[in-house]
């Protein structure tokens, strides 16, 4: 059977307004990043957040990581001192959740030790492939089933029907794993202007822990000179029914699959009508999970 998985975001009305969604799901994905703080000294600690999820974890409720801090496309010449620090938080903090597995976005999201705010795309070359694939061991020593996820960018260093066959390079060991984020691949095939299908077609679907789903919004047209509007992956509103047919499509097809998990943002249910249709999209990504049963 197939589990069903729901985000928890570090934000006092979201957790309020989402209680019941999260009490149906099979399990709960957090960022273990957005549980810690950084001290003037540089240490990362547990904050109040960590401590209300390490409460389900001790009730028994099953936890994932989906990180946004590993920053799996960096050098570790250039990145170790924060690595180190990042790992051996990570290692805490599996101790306490126990994690099913943990993933993080393709990409660079610090470089020469400065954040980069999201993941920056990395050339789809071997070297890049390798230096991916030694950071995820690195985590792999921690948590033993570890991936990618597929991420959202707004330029790409390389043909993005190429993206593919790179992630299948990267995850060419044991225990390394494809998240499929599915409005992922939705919104670059809207940006980028390629088939959505065609993408999935070239993806190692045998790689594939868990597919997540969520929904996002169009650019302001002032933000860009042309006038122009991206897809943003914004996880703010409903799942668009494109992303429903991928799913239905997709989902049977990998065969290593443990996991379907709906995700959404903080700050983005704000009343009880709107965590009802929340509800209802974790109720039909339950459906999806029940047929491939």
């Amino acid at each position: 059977m197939v589990d069903v998985g729901f985000t928890l975001q570090p934000d006092d009305e979201f957790l309020e307004l989402t209680h019941s969604i999260a009490a149906a799901a099979d399990y709960l994905e957090i960022a273990p990043e957005t549980t810690w703080y950084e001290t003037p000294s540089g240490a990362l600690l547990p904050n109040g957040f960590h401590r209300r999820f390490a409460a389900l974890r001790a009730r028994g409720v099953p936890f994932v990581a989906h990180g946004v801090g590993l920053s799996p496309g960096s050098d570790d010449a250039a990145d170790g001192a924060r690595l180190e620090r990042w790992l051996a938080r990570i290692r805490d903090d599996h101790a306490t959740f126990g994690f099913g597995w943990y993933t993080d976005h393709l990409g660079a999201s610090s470089l020469a030790g400065l954040a980069m705010t999201l993941p920056l795309a990395t050339p789809l070359d071997d070297a890049s492939a390798g230096r991916t694939r030694a950071r995820l061991a690195r985590l792999q020593s921690i948590v033993p089933d570890v991936g990618l996820e597929n991420t959202v960018f707004y330029f790409s260093l390389g043909d993005p029907l190429d993206e593919p066959r790179f992630i299948e390079r990267v995850l060419d060991a044991p225990g390394m794993h494809l998240l499929l984020d599915l409005h992922n691949v939705y919104t670059s095939a809207m940006n980028f202007g390629f088939d959505a299908r065609e993408w999935l077609a070239r993806a190692p679907l045998d790689r594939v822990i868990e597919i997540h789903v969520s929904g996002g919004s169009e650019s302001d047209p002032a933000w860009l000179p042309s006038g122009r509007t991206l897809r943003l992956d914004g996880h703010d509103a409903a799942v668009p029914e494109a992303v429903w047919s991928l799913l239905e499509e997709i989902a049977p097809r990998c065969a290593q699959l443990r996991g379907i998990t709906l995700e959404r943002m903080e700050g983005t249910v704000t009343d009880a009508r709107e965590a009802c249709a929340l509800r209802d999209e974790l109720d039909r990504v339950r459906g999806v999970a029940r047929r491939l049963g």
